[in-house]
């Protein structure tokens, strides 16, 4: 997360803000106006959509509406945030990733009604969204499905099944059941698979560098094992046997990783598998919608599918996008009113059609859109990317067994990823709860 922000910073970051793409919305007699920023999203018919869906809210309601994209390379959109957070002017709602929304807690409106608005007609949400957008029991941001996403498994078809004797369409068939060897995906499983990929050639991408995909990934693994470093009162828990045999599965899987793993970035393992060079990563349908238009043979051999089990069960990485509204937004009831309207199934759906089912909505109700049944090559490629009941897993974010305060920290500077990159470089086991305790030390005095 940013920290220290200077008014020189914010002034800068304020500045940048003005070069970014803008939709100004006006209506006849209009009835006030509304400020939004969205999450640019890398589909760009994923734009134009929520574009059309804000200005049949804005023309039916008569309210003066202006839209700014506003793309999360090069951190535009939270240096847009912490700008707007000091100047306390801006938007009346914008996108918020992950910890934000308890980032800026003291300066978000309650949203309460509009969730309790949605939940009444749509069910729950998710234990992820609760975590992070709801702060000391209310809610203080809307979980959104623009942007939100699972960075489950998605591999190569022939390869896993030639090289590791994984069959992943049969294992998880395009079909509200799983295959008959669903039980036996295992980390012992993936580990024995990983071997063979390795020595074919075409490792698991898996990064430990100091990146989200890389900390997503190995928290999820850290979670399946119920590997805790720190417990929800702050109480330090590296020194458990569930971390010490996390570790030792550590030791092994990160032999059988790329030899750049180290220094990987978010966009490494997209581009290992889209160059054919990797069997597997874990990534949202990204890399496979970009292989569709890159490198098709790619694509029409990529399946989606769970995480492995471990000791306490199955965990998916899970990031999810939030909508929240400025304490200081002076038109507080018309950005709620349009945020309940663009989370609507009938707005949510033709949003998700259009970005090739990469957006997951945050309600269980709305995870049985069509989409992910025709989304080809190949037919149901992505039929198992939201999460399935019968896939009997979590969502999961990494370091969330602690709280938020201290997580984000745990998260941010990638100290799981870490520990698991000091046993590639040849710590042993206790030098490396050595490291994590002394790390440990500064987040929470």
């Amino acid at each position: 997360m940013t920290k220290g922000w200077t008014r020189r910073r914010a002034l800068a970051a304020g500045a940048g803000t003005a070069l970014l793409p803008l939709v100004h919305m006006r209506t006849a007699h209009a009835a006030g106006s509304l400020s939004v920023g969205f999450w640019d999203h890398w589909v760009p018919t994923g734009n134009d959509v929520m574009k059309k869906q804000v200005h049949a809210w804005a023309d039916k309601n008569k309210v003066d509406v202006q839209i700014d994209f506003i793309t999360s390379n090069g951190n535009k959109l939270l240096m847009t945030k912490a700008a707007e957070s000091q100047a306390r002017t801006g938007h009346d709602f914008i996108a918020f990733q992950t910890w934000e929304v308890n980032q800026y807690a003291d300066q978000l409106e309650n949203v309460d009604d509009v969730m309790k608005g949605l939940t009444d007609k749509y069910g729950q949400t998710n234990e992820v969204c609760e975590y992070l957008g709801r702060v000391k029991g209310h809610w203080l941001a809307v979980p959104t499905s623009s942007g939100t996403q699972i960075k489950g498994p998605c591999g190569r078809i022939s390869l896993l099944k030639n090289l590791a004797g994984l069959d992943v369409t049969s294992l998880y068939p395009a079909k509200p059941a799983p295959g008959a060897g669903d039980a036996g995906w295992t980390y012992d499983a993936m580990l024995k698979a990983m071997e063979a990929l390795k020595k074919g050639g075409v490792p698991v991408a898996i990064g430990l560098g100091l990146t989200t995909d890389s900390t997503d990934a190995i928290g999820a693994i850290f979670s399946a094992f119920g590997a805790a470093l720190v417990d929800s009162e702050g109480n330090t828990k590296v020194k458990s046997d569930a971390v010490r045999q996390v570790l030792e599965y550590g030791q092994k899987f990160v032999k059988f990783l790329p030899e750049d793993t180290i220094s990987f970035d978010d966009a490494s393992n997209n581009r290992a598998l889209i160059s054919g060079k990797s069997a597997l990563i874990f990534n949202p349908p990204s890399a496979w919608a970009v292989a569709k238009r890159d490198n098709i043979k790619v694509a029409e051999d990529c399946w989606t599918f769970p995480a492995p089990a471990g000791p306490k069960g199955r965990f998916d990485p899970y990031l999810p996008y939030f909508w929240g509204i400025w304490s200081f937004s002076k038109n507080k009831s018309a950005a709620k009113d349009l945020i309940a309207y663009l989370c609507q199934r009938e707005q949510v759906e033709e949003r998700c059609n259009v970005v090739q089912g990469y957006d997951l909505p945050p309600f269980e109700s709305m995870l049985d859109f069509k989409v992910w049944e025709e989304v080809e090559p190949p037919k149901g490629t992505l039929y198992n990317y939201p999460l399935r009941k019968w896939h009997n897993a979590r969502p999961s974010i990494a370091a969330s067994w602690a709280s938020p305060d201290v997580a984000v920290q745990i998260y941010n500077r990638g100290t799981l990823p870490t520990m698991f990159a000091k046993l590639l470089t040849g710590s042993s086991i206790e030098q490396t709860m050595a490291w994590a305790e002394s790390e440990l030390e500064g987040f929470l005095r």
